[in-house]
């Protein structure tokens, strides 16, 4: 089926701000993230990488429009190019867009496992054969969904939340780290199935430590750092090696995964509160100019991909 819109989910330009106080009561912004933009198409699992602390948890968050209530959220979100209104999020919710959130605290402790996945309402029956092939899949029994959260390993609840998520309609799922607490092979076949899902026509946008797992499975790869994105490529650039990346932090990254020589980058991400005047990464870079430290570069295209930096080549 041709689409008449260039993406499935567009996001641009997206700045998070939280309502804060300070020792003395008094009010300010801390903003955690700033400039960011992704966008997915149909068929296409887009992995976002990075460390701790990055934004990647509060995009997914914005998308949903389940921000706490001192955040501020700013920019330009379109899912099949209609504006996310606050209302249009909400329909979108759980129907449209389905979410495999990060912690286990998200299923109803007063629920069994096998009415939280199969939801209420006529199609509950309908899903039961997809109940029964995702728990196979996913090595969790049939008897397993007379359980409650209480009576699950965490592994087993991440197990859990990627049936929710992956057997009703939604058109996208957004996947917060599903992976960890499972086994090797249960982490391979969640995103078996969400590739499954993407081939067959769905977007999946995926957070994750685990670039390395990621690669596997994903079209592109969104690089993020202290609450943008320094980077997006194909899955192909980082299998190809360092010099196919653009971003000096994608480089760090490539270094630093085991096969690549586990290779540590000195400094740390910078706090929301204290973040450098230019370049977010400039304080970590070695490449650094006096530009970088006073000038924030702009996302650009370079060489099939996109990067936010004056020096990529």
């Amino acid at each position: 089926m041709v689409c008449e819109h260039k993406h499935l989910l567009d996001v641009q330009n997206l700045s998070v701000s939280f309502r804060m106080y300070d020792s003395g009561l008094e009010q300010k912004e801390l903003k955690v993230i700033s400039d960011l933009s992704v966008s997915i198409d149909r068929g296409e699992i887009l992995a976002i990488a990075g460390s701790s602390g990055s934004g990647k948890s509060l995009l997914a968050h914005a998308i949903l429009g389940i921000l706490p209530e001192n955040a501020t959220a700013r920019g330009n979100m379109r899912y099949k190019g209609e504006i996310m209104t606050p209302e249009y999020q909400e329909k979108l919710r759980g129907r449209q867009i389905a979410l495999v959130p990060q912690s286990v605290s998200y299923l109803d402790p007063l629920m069994s496992i096998e009415r939280q996945v199969l939801g209420a309402g006529k199609n509950a029956k309908e899903r039961k054969p997809a109940l029964k092939n995702i728990f196979g899949r996913l090595q969790l029994n049939e008897s397993d969904g007379r359980l409650y959260p209480y009576q699950l390993s965490g592994g087993m609840a991440r197990r859990v939340l990627v049936s929710t998520a992956v057997i009703g309609d939604a058109e996208l799922i957004i996947a917060d780290e599903p992976t960890p607490g499972m086994q090797k092979q249960q982490a391979l076949e969640a995103l078996k199935i969400f590739r499954e899902l993407a081939d067959e026509g769905k977007g999946v946008l995926l957070i994750t430590h685990d670039v390395d797992l990621a690669l596997e499975f994903a079209d592109k790869i969104a690089v993020f750092y202290a609450g943008t994105t320094l980077e997006l490529a194909s899955s192909k650039d980082f299998r190809g090696g360092e010099a196919s990346l653009r971003h000096p932090y994608s480089k760090a990254l490539w270094r630093a995964m085991p096969q690549n020589g586990f290779e540590p980058l000195d400094g740390f991400q910078p706090y929301a509160e204290n973040l450098p005047s230019g370049c977010l990464f400039a304080p970590r870079c070695e490449m650094c100019s006096e530009r970088c430290k006073t000038e924030i570069p702009e996302m650009r295209e370079l060489r099939d991909g996109f990067v936010r930096c004056f020096h990529a080549t």
